[in-house]
């Protein structure tokens, strides 16, 4: 019924906006993306090929069992086992008390238990491990502190249960083993 009638001005301010509808919805306006966040260096985040990446922020603490299958970031608390064939990594707020059995592992924070990695453990400066680590690649950089036994890679064969020389005397200060398991200092008198 009623018209509205605008003058030239008003017009061509409003050619860029488009038209109100009454009634209608309008498409929200598309955001600009977001720059990504910088990571700091000291962390860099692990990657598999195109799987899940999961993670327990600090505010998390967890007794019991975990499993998971590509990758999991742990910067919260932790106590039992942590099983995957996947990526662990433990951040620097993280405190691990498990055993640790995974793929691979990059450890910046504190765990103390058994850690075996099928692959890779990294051990960052600051990070701090008391238990044994079983890996067939252990890196550690300066500063980060390891108490515990490693076994590292696999022996290219494995060692002869007879020694080379068994069939030669014993010589001066040689051990000669007794009955009962112990072994006894022998010396020859001259």
């Amino acid at each position: 019924m009623f018209q509205k009638i605008i003058n030239n001005d008003e017009a061509n301010a409003n050619a860029d906006k488009p038209p109100h509808l009454p009634n209608r919805p309008q498409a929200p306006q598309a955001a600009q993306p977001a720059a990504a966040p910088q990571r700091p260096a000291a962390a860099p985040q692990p990657q598999s090929g195109g799987g899940h990446r999961n993670r327990l922020s600090s505010d998390v603490e967890i007794k019991g069992s975990i499993r998971f299958k590509d990758e999991l970031i742990v910067d919260g608390k932790v106590e039992g086992e942590i099983t995957s064939t996947g990526a662990l990594t433990i951040q620097e707020n993280a405190r691990i008390r498990a055993e640790v059995k995974v793929g691979s592992v990059v450890i910046q924070g504190k765990v103390h238990g058994n850690i075996t990695a099928t692959s890779t453990v990294e051990l960052r400066a600051g990070s701090e491990v008391v238990g044994d680590i079983k890996a067939a690649i252990l890196t550690m950089e300066a500063g980060a502190i390891f108490v515990g036994k490693s076994e590292v890679g696999a022996p290219s064969s494995q060692p002869s249960a007879k020694p080379a020389n068994s069939n030669k005397a014993p010589q001066q200060g040689a051990s000669k083993p007794q009955s009962n398991g112990q072994q006894k200092e022998v010396a020859k008198s001259a």
